[in-house]
């Protein structure tokens, strides 16, 4: 049973890593994959009440991450919906490619840890195609955005999926993540930032000749900074509602949906149906990847088989035994996160090493946030910012192996080393 599994598994995280080749969608690939895994596990289990009492116990935990990331995915489409990062985008103005590249690049990182590397890198992409006319220009700009997403996103329990599953797993808390990855990340995006800017020195903007800020319907200037301002603040203030109710995050992601929903629907309330359509929380649920949210449930579920029959045990053993250094083993985790997609490794590495032996903020947990979180950006299939940059602005493979992956490896090794450090001198 346990071979049968594992061929299984490997078979289903090839599909999902050959994606695009195959021209099969992760989503149905992990959705299968699970489903064959739970099926050759329940066919060859004698107590099948066991097997119903674990696959329970996953489908929670599963189900609270992916009502956290529909909540958070459907506030930022109304944020959108409303022209409300506009209130941030058209501040950036300067001359200089440079100077530029740094404000993009700050802007990014924190825009990222309130909202999502995914959604930060689709915003800031798009405010690109506004303010740069010179195809190459934009192409080191969107090299530079997905690896500030994602170091942006390392830091925050709301800013990446997977620091988002350690955070509702419990292995990480919020405070503790952001006083312990904030600096490295903050190396890992300054380092090929620098770089950048130095190769772009002296070059001036060329801007397109009309720039067209607004985009999809016209809305008033107070209902952009409402919805914008309240869609940020109710994201900032999940990890608070958390810590003050102890209640889980998903549960305070829904009240601040609810909320959001209430406000929009008086704002418009006397407006034409026709016109406020588009405006609406409902419309905003249409517009939700639900494809990647299906795809996030397929790949936790099947690592849940892998954990419930205690193969990831034995690899966790099998790596402390060949490999022995924990901060090697996670620095590898992240490296790998670059070739395959970092939320089925993090998943396997929550079922590998267990809380009772590695407790809440241990160095591993918060290790593994900076290193999954950051590793993807070595590749630009790595991560879901990189494959959204790819599509928006047709990045080829190698031109970003040749242009940016050095310059992230870079970044990543020397975020990775100051962390490693700075965990020593404050413990």
């Amino acid at each position: 049973m346990l071979t049968a599994l594992v061929v299984v598994f490997v078979i289903a995280y090839a599909a999902i890593a050959l994606e695009h080749p195959l021209k099969i969608n992760k989503s149905a690939s992990a959705l299968v994959g699970a489903g064959v895994l739970w099926t050759i596990y329940a066919m060859s289990a004698t107590d099948p009440h066991v097997i119903s009492h674990q696959l329970g116990e996953s489908l929670m935990s599963t189900a609270q991450i992916a009502f956290f990331l529909m909540g958070a995915m459907t506030i930022v489409e109304v944020v959108d919906a409303h022209n409300g990062f506009e209130v941030i985008t058209k501040r950036i103005r300067t001359e200089k490619l440079s100077t530029l590249m740094w404000l993009v690049g700050i802007v990014t990182f924190f825009l990222s840890a309130l909202l999502d590397n995914l959604t930060t890198t689709i915003v800031m992409i798009s405010l690109m195609r506004k303010l740069l006319s010179n195809h190459a220009d934009r192409l080191f700009f969107a090299g530079i955005i997905v690896i500030a997403a994602n170091a942006g996103g390392a830091w925050s329990p709301i800013g990446d999926v997977t620091t988002t599953m350690l955070w509702i797993g419990g292995q990480i808390t919020s405070i503790n993540i952001i006083t312990s990855v904030f600096l490295p990340a903050v190396i890992s995006l300054a380092v090929p930032l620098s770089i950048t800017a130095y190769i772009l020195r002296g070059k001036q903007v060329v801007s397109p000749e009309t720039i067209d800020m607004d985009h999809g319907l016209q809305t008033s200037e107070f209902e952009r900074n409402t919805m914008f301002f309240m869609g940020l603040g109710i994201l900032v203030a999940v990890p608070a509602f958390k810590t003050i109710t102890h209640l889980p995050p998903f549960l305070g992601i829904l009240f601040g949906l609810g909320i959001l929903w209430l406000v929009g629907d008086l704002i418009h309330r006397n407006k034409d149906e026709e016109y406020k359509n588009h405006l609406t929380l409902a419309h905003a649920l249409s517009k939700i990847d639900m494809s990647s949210l299906v795809f996030f449930i397929g790949i936790l579920l099947a690592v849940a088989t892998l954990e419930h029959t205690h193969i990831l045990t034995s690899l966790a053993q099998w790596l402390d035994q060949n490999v022995g250094r924990l901060d090697i083993i996670v620095l590898i985790i992240g490296m790998v996160s670059a070739i395959v997609d970092n939320v089925p490794l993090v998943a396997a590495s929550m079922g590998m090493y267990d809380l009772k032996t590695y407790p809440t903020d241990h160095f591993l947990w918060e290790f593994l946030a900076y290193c999954a979180g950051t590793g993807g950006s070595i590749l630009i299939i790595g991560s879901a910012a990189g494959v959204a940059a790819m599509g928006l602005e047709k990045i080829h493979f190698f031109w970003y192996v040749k242009k940016i992956s050095g310059l992230a490896l870079i970044g990543y090794l020397a975020g990775a080393g100051v962390y490693v450090l700075q965990y020593q001198l404050m413990h």
